[in-house]
């Protein structure tokens, strides 16, 4: 399996057992205190491995129209102790990478993708994974391409750091009973692999699903009450999500579910507001708020059949 997603990517890949794990083990090269720019909209467990590091997250606002981090926001984030920028492949749709990873050159930055749910995305005849110095994949069951349980993998085309990893994710040894780092058990298992060597094939036909459903939602769907996801450029977004915005999310979601269409938010709460992040509770980032509060997640998948695709579509244009 673990060729074949080299060929997709590049060199190096190593496999921990979950997301979280394999993202905070690029970390390790990295001094407290040090900077990482980070979007404010992202799911919570991108900016957990960060502080669990004791490195400082920096907040900084997505653009509106594609939810991802904004190239120019991020310019103005940057200072002397920023070493890292960390975008995040949002709902499936890759970031501006060509606009920031030339921001990141000019600065001298580290860019660290956060691909979890952009499996097979790219621009430019390049994949999500491929801009960065290294990028963290999820295997979680519900994504594009999904384990059975917990999963997921890091890449990169540095030897050196792909070595590392591979130890930190096997107690810090190289050598069994012989361990340089004060890693963790974070290794994918054999059932695991197996499982997704055998849906690794079928990647690009769940893609292409998906983005069928995406079109048909982008083409039926008429509400001024509704605001659609952008897509400009076909191969930009493997829709992992299909997310729109409604300022009566809530009344739209219970609306829906009282015609037998499951909805879900992605996500409710930010990052910034989270219990486990009380010292920025305070803070305000409009733009992230307006995302957390008013965005719905409609079915998106390889299971819709065409019925259940109009269904939605009639219901929606009926919302009111």
């Amino acid at each position: 399996m673990w060729n074949q997603i080299l060929h997709r990517r590049g060199q190096w890949s190593e496999r921990p057992h979950s997301h979280p794990s394999h993202l905070e083990r690029t970390w390790q090269t990295s001094i407290e205190g040090d900077e990482v720019i980070v979007p404010a909209n992202t799911y919570i467990a991108t900016i957990l491995t960060i502080t669990a590091n004791r490195l400082t997250p920096v907040l900084v606002e997505p653009d509106i129209a594609t939810y991802n981090l904004s190239p120019s926001l991020m310019r103005q984030a940057i200072t002397s102790r920023t070493k890292v920028v960390m975008p995040v492949h949002l709902y499936g749709r890759l970031a501006e990478m060509p606009e920031i990873t030339a921001i990141a050159k000019e600065h001298d930055l580290l860019i660290l993708e956060d691909a979890a749910q952009a499996h097979g995305a790219s621009l430019q005849g390049r994949k999500a994974g491929n801009w960065g110095h290294a990028a963290g994949f999820s295997f979680y069951p519900g994504k594009n391409l999904g384990a059975l349980g917990d999963a997921g993998a890091v890449t990169t085309n540095d030897e050196e750091l792909a070595k590392t990893i591979r130890a930190l994710g096997n107690y810090g040894s190289h050598k069994k009973y012989e361990n340089l780092y004060q890693g963790v058990n974070s290794r994918l298992d054999e059932m695991q692999a197996a499982f997704l060597r055998v849906k690794l094939r079928y990647l690009d036909e769940e893609i292409k699903a998906r983005r069928t459903v995406a079109r048909a939602y982008l083409e039926g769907i008429k509400n001024p009450l509704v605001k659609l996801p952008a897509w400009e450029v076909e191969e930009q977004h493997v829709f992992h999500l299909f997310v729109v915005r409604c300022e009566r999310r809530d009344a739209l979601q219970e609306y829906l579910w009282e015609r037998g269409v499951q909805t879900l938010i992605h996500y409710p709460v930010p990052p910034h507001k989270q219990g486990a992040y009380g010292e920025w509770n305070n803070q305000q980032y409009k733009i992230s708020e307006k995302i957390h509060y008013k965005v719905l997640s409609l079915p998106i998948g390889s299971f819709l059949d065409q019925y259940l695709v109009k269904n939605l579509i009639t219901c929606i244009k009926e919302f009111k």
